[in-house]
């Protein structure tokens, strides 16, 4: 058996398998993970889930997890948004949602090594990423969805940092079979300079902890400024002892968002934080090795009254994170994932205002 992320004093071993199988128990026999038994399942938590599979050793409902992503996808390289045993009941497409296959297969990939696993995958993670490139705007920022009434016209921060991550594992995944993607390289390198430089090409959310540490998290903010904006809001999210804050003015702690926020301080070298806000998140768990989404902390009450596989799927990867176990633990350092061309955003402005 593989080694299993553990956090000594804080998250066993034996802790991540139990929550990995409790995300297993909700999978459906099509390979889909929902929310929760019974509940909707979407592409991108639905990817999450089979991540924290994978990194817990659980190998088996993690295939059937991206068999079915490859099962269900699209003509034209979407999902939809959410389904219901089976059943459609948001038939439009997100991008971040459509893109986040790559981060999944490329996870997979390095932690299990398996090259026709990847070689299966890649007509998948291409077709996806080619969707998404569709809605990239002149000025390097991806627009979030497409529906039945055409494109939506704005972009959202959070979901294009997301996306940025993910062309950048789908460049790596593309290097790895041999089948070279340069125009992805440019589109990468635009959308970064716009998360890193153009906030106003973004739609403004900044009451959401996510719109916060995402850029972070996704990659396209490293060193002073990254500590800098971590910093500049700190005080807004963090509830000592808890987690942090879905928003910044609810008293809800959240769990995933919390997870998420350990990955991105980890990224950037900040271990003691990252650490103090992993323990904090741990009165959310229950006897099963499941997670609630979150509690309302003026009145000590669940909410929502659940138990998110996505929660569970995110203390697993950030305890990977931390505890560098599999080789895929580094995968939100993204060290060693192609930046893209780089720069190439900004000749293009350079040479159209001469």
């Amino acid at each position: 058996m593989p080694d299993i992320p553990g956090v000594p004093g804080v998250f066993t071993p034996a802790q991540c398998r139990q929550t990995a199988e409790s995300i297993a128990a909700t999978q459906e026999s099509s390979g889909a993970i929902p929310w929760s038994v019974g509940g909707h399942t979407d592409p991108w938590d639905h990817i999450e889930n089979a991540m924290a599979l994978t990194a817990a050793g659980l190998l088996e409902p993690a295939r059937a997890a991206f068999e079915w992503s490859r099962a269900t996808q699209r003509p034209d390289g979407t999902w939809p948004i959410q389904l219901r045993d089976g059943v459609i009941e948001d038939a439009n497409s997100d991008t971040n949602f459509c893109a986040y296959i790559a981060t999944g297969v490329w996870h997979h990939v390095l932690v299990t090594g398996d090259r026709d696993f990847a070689e299966t995958m890649w007509p998948v993670v291409a077709k996806a990423i080619g969707f998404v490139l569709e809605l990239q705007q002149s000025t390097g920022e991806i627009t979030w969805a497409r529906g039945k009434g055409g494109d939506a016209d704005e972009a959202l921060l959070t979901g294009c940092a997301s996306i940025y991550h993910s062309i950048r594992c789908a460049l790596a995944l593309a290097d790895y079979v041999g089948d070279p993607q340069p125009e992805w390289e440019v589109a990468v390198g635009r959308l970064g300079h716009a998360i890193a430089d153009h906030p106003g090409a973004f739609v403004t959310k900044d009451r959401w902890s996510m719109e916060w540490y995402y850029p972070i998290l996704g990659g396209a903010l490293r060193g002073s400024r990254a500590l800098a904006r971590i910093d500049e809001r700190w005080d807004d999210f963090v509830v000592p002892g808890l987690g942090i804050r879905c928003v910044d003015d609810r008293p809800w702690v959240t769990g995933a968002e919390t997870c998420e926020l350990v990955m991105a301080l980890d990224a950037i070298g900040e271990r003691e934080r990252a650490l103090e806000q992993f323990s904090a998140m741990h009165h959310l768990r229950e006897e099963d090795g499941s997670y609630w989404t979150g509690l309302v902390y003026s009145d000590g009450k669940r909410w929502p009254v659940e138990r998110t596989t996505w929660t569970g799927a995110a203390v697993i990867l950030a305890a990977d994170a931390l505890s560098s176990t599999t080789p895929a633990s580094g995968i939100f350092r993204g060290e060693d994932l192609p930046r893209g061309l780089e720069g190439v955003y900004d000749c293009e402005c350079a040479a159209s205002e001469r």
